[in-house]
């Protein structure tokens, strides 16, 4: 499970870095500024959670099965809100329209807080540390 966690951290990462650049440097001159903020904030938290899954993927302090569950949630927390947060911001180049999915982002976000959630939880209660 460890070496599942670190390569989706690793590519999360890897993800968060090459649609950053593209935000950056490409981005701004296909959608107005707030668009290119929304953007950007898809991406910091994408980039928060790959860390979070590669200190989770290589710390022992934590027993499989939560580890797991707090992978999965921040797995698709990440999934809906920053990718849909993705899909908002480009709405403007599509003829479809994204605003449609964006009641995903909130829930993605409670993914994100519950996975945060359980994760101090099973620490706290993990009768291995002090």
């Amino acid at each position: 499970m460890n070496r599942t966690i670190l390569a989706v951290g690793t590519t999360m990462g890897m993800l968060a870095i090459i649609l950053g650049a593209f935000g950056a440097h490409g981005l701004e001159k296909l959608v107005d500024a707030e668009a290119v903020d929304t953007f950007e904030t898809g991406v910091r938290y994408q980039m928060y959670h790959a860390f979070l899954l590669l200190f989770l993927g290589i710390w022992s302090g934590l027993s499989p099965k939560p580890k797991k569950i707090v992978f999965v949630l921040v797995l698709l927390g990440v999934i809906l809100f920053s990718f849909s947060i993705y899909l908002l911001a480009l709405n403007s180049l599509t003829s479809f329209d994204f605003k449609i999915i964006g009641f995903l982002t909130p829930i993605g976000g409670v993914f994100l807080i519950i996975g945060w959630f359980y994760l101090g939880y099973s620490i706290l209660t993990h009768k291995g540390l002090n």
